[in-house]
């Protein structure tokens, strides 16, 4: 028994030493050189990942590979130690200190969950498109690793949500690999927003708007109501009939044509009967947006009259329901102290 393990280690020291000068004289290009980066499909690190031209024991494993996505560090004396157990020796080191090990994976964006929650509250609840629904974590949300040949997207299993406190909690179904998925729970809140147009600044009445004076943010719809400006074009030429705080959002209530007239300016009173067009200088006597009935007085006749906003500083006179007058009046003049 005992000269029988006798000759078998004389026959591994041999074998050992053979193997050890056989790769001492390979050219330096054959010769087992370390790799100083692997990238490593699957849990399990083999010789082969870590050294170039490992012959027959490029197979055998002998590292655990870091998870999914992540990134460790062997020493060289580890890994020579490691595959000196299998007989491979004499392996080209170079420069290299520490070989990096990264764990292939394919990633799957925080956003992607996020859209499959989103998505899911807008089918089963009424909360709108999914694109104004605004989801926070119960824990902050980072890239989820899977295995590179895991195929499909993330989806809800099932999704259960409090439309008073806006709490969900769901179930989330994750590929994992060839048919094979895994899943995860997640909870937190979810808000139906809408994007609202607010004043970039205090902005004083009667001011037109333009796009510069606002801000478009979201806000959540329960907190805005339903007469909210939602976009820019609902505001842009219209003024505030009271002064706009900043950052506050803007209703429609708010808003009112630009007064094209103020009170106690000087305007052009038009006059038109079939033929003949008639302007006449008045003052009026207060102010409005195009379109307003005001009074105004006829500075020849000195009767007040009322009118029809035209245009800025223009005032159309009627007997019955006035015309808007052309810019470029034609006709004849009468008598100015008409009416």
């Amino acid at each position: 028994m005992i000269r029988s393990i006798l000759v078998a280690f004389a026959t591994l020291v041999v074998i050992t030493t053979a193997g050890s000068a056989q790769v001492a004289t390979l050219p330096d290009a054959q010769r087992p050189s370390l790799k100083p980066e692997a990238i490593i499909n699957g849990d399990i690190v083999r010789i082969g990942d870590l050294v170039e031209h490992a012959g027959i024991v490029a197979s055998v494993p002998i590292f655990r590979a870091p998870d999914l996505g992540d990134t460790g560090t062997v020493a060289v004396e580890n890994v020579l130690e490691a595959v000196r157990k299998h007989g491979l020796i004499g392996v080209n080191v170079g420069d290299v200190r520490e070989v990096v090990v990264t764990r292939a994976s394919r990633t799957i964006p925080a956003n992607e969950i996020e859209d499959a929650v989103t998505k899911s509250l807008s089918a089963r609840y009424d909360l709108g498109s999914s694109k104004d629904i605004v989801v926070t974590f119960a824990r902050d949300m980072r890239v989820i690793h899977v295995e590179p040949s895991a195929k499909g997207e993330p989806r809800v299993a099932n999704i259960d949500y409090d439309l008073r406190s806006g709490r969900f909690e769901a179930t989330i179904e994750i590929p994992a690999g060839p048919g094979r998925r895994t899943a995860i729970q997640l909870s937190g809140r979810a808000t139906a927003t809408v994007e609202v147009a607010t004043a970039a600044r205090t902005i004083e009445r009667g001011v037109v708007l333009k796009d510069a004076d606002l801000i478009m943010e979201r806000r959540a719809r329960s907190e805005v109501g339903r007469d909210v400006i939602t976009s820019p074009a609902q505001a842009v030429g219209l003024a505030p009939r009271g002064g706009l705080q900043a950052g506050r959002p803007i209703r429609t209530v708010e808003l009112m044509k630009p007064d094209l007239v103020q009170r106690n300016e000087t305007v052009t009173l038009v006059y038109e009967v079939p033929g003949v067009v008639l302007t006449i200088r008045g003052k009026a006597a207060e102010g409005g947006a195009e379109g307003d009935v005001i009074n105004v007085l006829n500075e020849q006749s000195k009767r007040t009259l009322q009118g029809v906003i035209i245009g800025p500083g223009r005032v159309a006179i009627n007997n019955g329901s006035p015309r808007v007058a052309s810019n470029n009046t034609t006709g004849s003049i009468v008598n100015a102290n008409t009416r």
